[in-house]
C-alpha cells in the first residue's frame, strides 16, 4: 500500500505519541507499505512554529522522517490543479493540498481529522 502522512499523523509517529491510533502506526510501520511525506506537511509545521501554535524544529522533522525510510513526494502542477476541483468540505488549504495529491498520485492518505475524511475514496481516517 502506498500512504501518504497528514501532518499529525507524521509529527505523532515521529514522537512515538500515545495519541497515534493503532491502525496508524500498524500501516506506517509495515515494510510491504510505501510511505510518503509531503512539503505541505513542513510548511504547515514552519507557518505554526512561527505563528507559537507548534513547538518543532522544521529541519529535525524533515531528517528525522526521510531517516525513518518516508519518501518525499513532491508537490506539482498537476496537484495545484487538483485542489481547485475539490469541493469545500475542509477549508485548510494544507490539508486540501494533501487531498489533491492522494488523488492524484493515488495514495491513500492517513489522517485523523474528520473533515478531511469527508473527501472520501482513497482518505483513511485513522
Amino acid at each position: 500500500m502506498r500512504l501518504l502522512l497528514d501532518t499529525h499523523i507524521l509529527l505523532w509517529w515521529l514522537a512515538n505519541a500515545p495519541a497515534l491510533p493503532s491502525r496508524a502506526r500498524d500501516l506506517i510501520a509495515d515494510p510491504a507499505n510505501d510511505v510518503f511525506v509531503s512539503p505541505m506537511c513542513l510548511w504547515e509545521i514552519a507557518i505554526k512554529v512561527r505563528l507559537g501554535k507548534l513547538t518543532a524544529d522544521v529541519a529535525k522533522v524533515r531528517t528525522a522522517a526521510l531517516a525513518d525510510g518516508f519518501l518525499p513526494l513532491p508537490f506539482t502542477l498537476e496537484h495545484a490543479l487538483a485542489v481547485a476541483q475539490l469541493p469545500d468540505y475542509h477549508r485548510d488549504p494544507f490539508d486540501r493540498a494533501l487531498v489533491a495529491q492522494a488523488h492524484v498520485e493515488p495514495l491513500h492518505l492517513l489522517t485523523h481529522d474528520g473533515q478531511v475524511a469527508a473527501y472520501g475514496g482513497n482518505v483513511v481516517l485513522v
